[in-house]
């Protein structure tokens, strides 16, 4: 399976980000509260946000954007700027997702097999499916044949073929997370789990009409069943 090589959002999101650095965080900024009390909620946690793909930078850099490493176990994060990252942080199990590509919108599994991916050669055995449930309605993993015939391995924009987890607007270049819609995965190491992406913007605020909101900060949760089993109830 081919990681896909889209350069989706290269005019849409560069449209969003122009003038990102002037907004003011204080608009009514509110968190959707998602604590169970059994999964883990994170908060804002930052994307490369000093990177740019346009030519009028606004004090930005114009580069690709840092791949971001995320561990479910440690919540510990890495930043892969340089080679030298590369080689002592993608090809090992210490992280499970990575925030990829453009404005780094890209969610990716840890996996060793699947060509092009961050983690393409080493020891990871991650894989995703789409649920259509809302989180606390999927009780258990699908099985092990299904994540091997059908498992993807990311999920970004949502331009209509049902993968991703995000829609972008071409009309108001917002970004809406896509309610309702669940990720379950292999981690690094083979567990089940199941994650749902919340937001893109810093805040996490439940409905965004301001363009120059800041992002990316992605707000999300999950939920690791460390026995191995397939039974993901939070509840």
């Amino acid at each position: 399976m081919k990681y896909r090589n889209r350069t989706y959002l290269r005019m849409f999101f560069y449209t969003m980000m122009l003038s990102i650095g002037f907004a003011a965080c204080s608009k009514s900024e509110t968190k959707d509260l998602k604590e169970d009390g059994t999964s883990t909620v994170i908060y804002d946690l930052p994307g490369d946000t000093t990177a740019s793909l346009g030519d009028d930078t606004n004090g930005k850099e114009q580069r690709p954007f840092y791949t971001i490493l995320f561990s479910f176990k440690t919540q510990q994060v890495r930043w892969v700027k340089t080679a030298a990252d590369s080689a002592s942080y993608l090809k090992n199990l210490d992280w499970d997702i990575a925030f990829s590509k453009e404005y780094n919108s890209y969610v990716v599994v840890n996996n060793g097999a699947i060509a092009g991916t961050p983690g393409y050669g080493g020891p990871g055995l991650g894989k995703i499916l789409i649920i259509e449930k809302p989180y606390d309605q999927v009780l258990e993993a699908p099985s092990g044949d299904q994540f091997e015939n059908q498992g993807i391995a990311g999920v970004g924009w949502d331009s209509g073929n049902g993968y991703g987890w995000f829609f972008y607007s071409l009309d108001n270049h917002i970004c809406v997370p896509i309610k309702n819609r669940t990720f379950v995965l292999k981690t690094a190491t083979g567990k089940y789990a199941k994650l749902e992406l919340l937001n893109v913007y810093k805040g996490n605020p439940p409905v965004v009409t301001d363009l120059f909101w800041p992002a990316p900060y992605f707000t999300f949760r999950y939920f690791v069943q460390e026995d191995g089993s397939r039974d993901l109830k939070t509840q």
